[in-house]
């Protein structure tokens, strides 16, 4: 059997259709009902015992049986999760990378990965460092969601680096929707300063924005955990259609 060989104008004329088609033809996304990023407060305000409060409390949540139906229950079956902590303008990390989840193994993976990961801490509250963060992962991710979401926690006001309303309007212009998760902890931070007063307001008029943003106040680290759950469960099964 012979083969015959591909005329070189027939080369050019391939590579030049290669060249024109758009990228994501040949790597085509990977569509899920929900880009979640979990932005959580690290700042010199929270000491390690409230970190593993929130830490476990998002871990408890992310296995709920309610919070697993919600996730595999949109049309394309799984939502795409990334968690991420937060203090000064120059601190965010991300702690666990995306991850697509559609079930209770990819659940229990995930939760197991944030509980895993070594405790760090910076000083400062920057929830407009945060923002700014959180909003450049969501390109090239490999993911292609329905909506995309930002869900910030955090005990205090922001402290360093621009109002954090203009990069929340920024964010919202980007087409991301930024929820919150205010910790009303009356203890003043270790250096001295008193707690915020009405940090559920000053999330509601600085931090959440875009279409179905709410917040859901947390009234100490203890109540975490209650408010994530029922945080996370109104967040997934959110209908993009009755946004407004």
């Amino acid at each position: 059997m012979r083969v015959r060989p591909i005329p070189t104008v027939g080369l050019l004329a391939l590579a030049s259709l290669l060249a024109i088609l758009p990228p994501d033809t040949a790597r085509a996304q990977r569509p899920v009902d929900l880009e979640l990023v979990l932005a959580i407060d690290v700042s010199g305000s929270v000491d390690e015992e409230e970190a593993s409060l929130q830490r476990e409390g998002y871990a408890s949540a992310l296995n709920d049986e309610r919070v697993i139906a919600a996730m595999g229950g949109g049309p394309f079956g799984a939502v795409a999760v990334t968690y991420v902590e937060w203090a000064g303008d120059d601190y965010q990390r991300t702690v666990v990378p995306w991850t697509v989840i559609a079930n209770q193994d990819d659940a229990r993976r995930f939760s197991d990965e944030i509980t895993a990961a070594p405790f760090m801490s910076a000083r400062w509250t920057s929830l407009s460092g945060a923002i700014d963060y959180c909003a450049t992962l969501f390109a090239g991710n490999g993911l292609e969601g329905v909506r995309q979401v930002i869900d910030i926690s955090g005990d205090g006001v922001n402290n360093r680096g621009r109002p954090p309303a203009v990069a929340r309007d920024e964010a919202v212009a980007a087409g991301i929707t930024i929820n919150g998760l205010p910790i009303l902890n009356e203890r003043p931070n270790p250096w001295g300063g008193a707690a915020p007063i009405d940090l559920d307001r000053y999330y509601e008029e600085n931090v959440i924005g875009g279409p179905g943003a709410f917040y859901i106040a947390a009234r100490d680290f203890d109540d975490f955990a209650a408010a994530i759950l029922s945080k996370l469960i109104r967040e997934i099964a959110a209908n993009p259609s009755d946004a407004g």
